[in-house]
């Protein structure tokens, strides 16, 4: 009788095991739905090798982008020690090595999994173009040697060339209106990206060691398409003006500045230099002239020979303004309105503009970046001019002893290009904004050049699984584990039967 209890248990027991595990084999497999994963993070590097420094970015975006264009954020920058890598024409390999340091530090912030994709690129400006023109042989090494380190990392390093200035010009446009969502920002409501209208976009204005841009979108079409740029971002093609002017970046602007006052001199050792600081003194060599194509030209007014210089500071505003405005041929454009200097021409500048790069900095140091009038402007900067070298440099304690003598000029020159030579007047100068930063991202020419690369970088296809809705993956679960329990209640039965 026993025996007959115990047969009839374990034959009840497995006809419930069955019953059970065929309930969660239903509910394993009703209702099953595609569910796509969230995209994969992908990454990319870009070292902006300027004049007179090198940064790196390091950039990232979901992999099924938006109508084939990246919605891209920052994620690192790193200043690169050391002087641009122009500055390396003589040494190449120094060149390279100097980006060592930035590259392990990117290392650090991308996954170990993810590096080997992340396609690194690598753009030089102004001043590697100059030395192109002055020894292109030696340009070739420079960028051979940034290859060479770079390739030794484990990366897809998609190459080191020299960008066109009308390249950096378009770039830096790219960068503001994606940061001030001029191409593209999210409708809740609708749940779709809006694409505002290029003309309601911000001009950039971009001012480098070596070289100065300008870019924007102009009111009606663009006579001279040769001096326009096009491109597509997120579905939607963009044309725009943009033009470089080369050798009139800060540095070849001291360079030239320094040559014109010391031909036009009587004297041919002490030269008085009107922008800097009185009592203010700086020796500089006739040779250095010979450094750059900038000042190389032929002149026969400029000594053959290699003596030094010594250029005197005389605190004159007014005289710095008009010797900076002898570097500029404004004479070549006539009476033309669509014409800014050396006969370029440039249609009428329109809408609100970011003015970046040094720009900024100098309009920073003199505490002129919070939106103040052109004659607070023009006022601050005569005042600063004024001062002697002595009380600036027990003003300024900390900063650079090379530097601040400059910032007369500098300031000078930035009211020259964009009043004189861009022709923004007493109410366009409001519509200028002097930012480095949007948000917590750097304003330059790398965020764009990136943006424009992520269309050619293949979006990666939705990745997709089978799946339940909870509350039917939780019931599975439950019987699943009620089977399991039972199936070995049931081999524990047997055992004992």
């Amino acid at each position: 009788m026993m025996f007959i209890n115990k047969k009839l248990f374990s034959t009840a027991l497995l006809g419930l095991l069955v019953t059970l595990s065929i309930i969660a084999l239903i509910l394993s497999l009703v209702r099953v739905e595609d569910v796509t994963l969230p995209p994969t993070i992908q990454y990319g590097m870009v070292f902006d090798a300027g004049s007179s420094h090198t940064s790196l970015f390091v950039y990232e975006w979901d992999s099924d982008k938006q109508n084939n264009t990246g919605v891209v954020s920052q994620t690192l920058s790193c200043d690169v020690q050391g002087p641009g890598i122009s500055s390396y024409a003589e040494d190449p390999p120094k060149a390279g090595a100097s980006l060592r340091e930035c590259l392990d530090e990117a290392l650090k912030v991308i996954p170990a999994a993810k590096q080997r994709d992340v396609s690194v690129y690598f753009g030089a400006t102004a001043g590697m173009r100059l030395l192109r023109e002055q020894n292109s042989s030696a340009a070739d090494q420079v960028l051979a040697e940034i290859a060479k380190t770079i390739q030794e990392y484990p990366v897809a390093f998609c190459g080191a060339q020299i960008i066109t200035g009308e390249e950096e010009g378009a770039y830096g446009w790219i960068t503001i209106n994606y940061l001030l969502e001029s191409f593209t920002k999210y409708s809740p409501k609708a749940h779709t990206w809006v694409h505002p209208e290029a003309a309601n976009s911000f001009g950039a204005l971009d001012l480098g060691g070596a070289s100065t841009q300008i870019s924007f979108a102009p009111k009606g079409s663009v006579i001279k398409w040769n001096e326009t740029s096009t491109f597509t971002l997120y579905g939607y093609n963009y044309n725009i003006y943009t033009h470089s002017y080369i050798c009139y970046g800060q540095n070849e602007m001291w360079k030239r500045l320094a040559k014109e006052l010391i031909v036009e001199s009587s004297s041919s050792t002490l030269v008085e230099h009107p922008c800097y600081p009185k009592d203010y003194k700086e020796t500089i060599s006739l040779s250095s002239f010979r450094t750059s194509p900038c000042t190389n030209q032929s002149d026969p007014r400029l000594p053959l020979d290699d003596r030094n210089v010594t250029l005197e500071g005389r605190s004159n505003s007014s005289e710095c303004l008009v010797a900076i405005k002898k570097l500029f041929n404004f004479s070549a454009c006539g009476q033309s309105q669509d014409c800014s200097f050396d006969g370029i021409y440039q249609p009428p500048v329109s809408g609100q503009f970011f003015a970046f790069s040094a720009f900024y900095y100098n309009f920073k140091f003199l505490n002129l970046t919070e939106g103040q009038s052109l004659a607070t402007v023009r006022d601050t900067i005569e005042r600063f001019c004024a001062r002697t070298w002595e009380d600036l440099s027990s003003s300024y304690p900390e900063e650079n002893p090379e530097r601040l003598p400059k910032y007369c000029a500098n300031a000078n020159y930035i009211l020259t290009l964009l009043l004189d030579a861009y022709k923004f007047n007493e109410t366009s100068w409001n519509n200028i904004f002097f930012q480095m930063k949007v948000g917590s991202t750097n304003v330059g020419w790398t965020l764009g050049y990136m943006l424009n690369l992520t269309n050619m970088i293949p979006a990666e296809a939705p990745v997709r699984v089978k799946g339940h809705t909870p509350s039917l993956w939780a019931a599975a679960v439950a019987f699943i584990t009620l089977t399991l329990a039972l199936g070995l209640v049931a081999l524990v039965v047997l055992l004992w039967t």
